[in-house]
């Protein structure tokens, strides 16, 4: 009768470690260039950027003055200036943040989150870690087929001549 009894607690105890308590992302194992405390973190990036590039969080859409950038130039970090995207792969998604079919070449890293319940592709800076948006399927089929749906706020953008 003991064996009975112990073997519903049992199974609690291991199915208590399921898929909902693992990490939604790799990026916390990942060993970044640039890294910082929170604190440093806060006392550098403006309250929006520490939302979206440390906490994951995404800004509204149309709210980013990014959204309009059409010449020549580079989008980088706004937390350690890491190239991210070049203007020319840029497009307009419809969807309120700017889109991009494809970044720079070891410009971003990928993760994954389920925070909406359901599994998305992550992208975050390759150099520092911090979060600036994702990629979806839905993208121009001419090019890649991929739309890097990015946080305004957590790039900076270069001009060609002003390099």
């Amino acid at each position: 009768m003991k064996k009975l009894f112990f073997l519903p607690i049992l199974f609690l105890l291991f199915a208590c470690n399921g898929n909902a308590q693992k990490k939604s992302s790799d990026k916390a194992e990942e060993k970044f260039e640039v890294t910082k405390t929170e604190q440093e973190w806060k006392e550098e990036l403006t309250e929006a950027e520490f939302q979206v590039l440390r906490k994951a969080a995404t800004e509204r859409p149309y709210s980013s003055e990014l959204n309009d950038i059409t010449e020549a130039g580079v989008f980088v970090c706004a937390a350690c200036g890491n190239e991210l995207y070049r203007s020319e792969h840029k497009f307009d998604s419809g969807t309120g943040w700017p889109s991009f079919d494809r970044a720079i070449e070891g410009g971003v890293a990928y993760g994954s989150d389920s925070k909406l319940g359901y599994q998305r592709n992550e992208v975050h800076c390759a150099r520092c870690g911090g979060h600036l948006g994702h990629v979806f399927d839905d993208g121009p089929r001419e090019t890649t087929g991929k739309r890097h749906c990015i946080n305004g706020v957590a790039m900076d953008f270069i001009p060609d001549d002003t390099k």
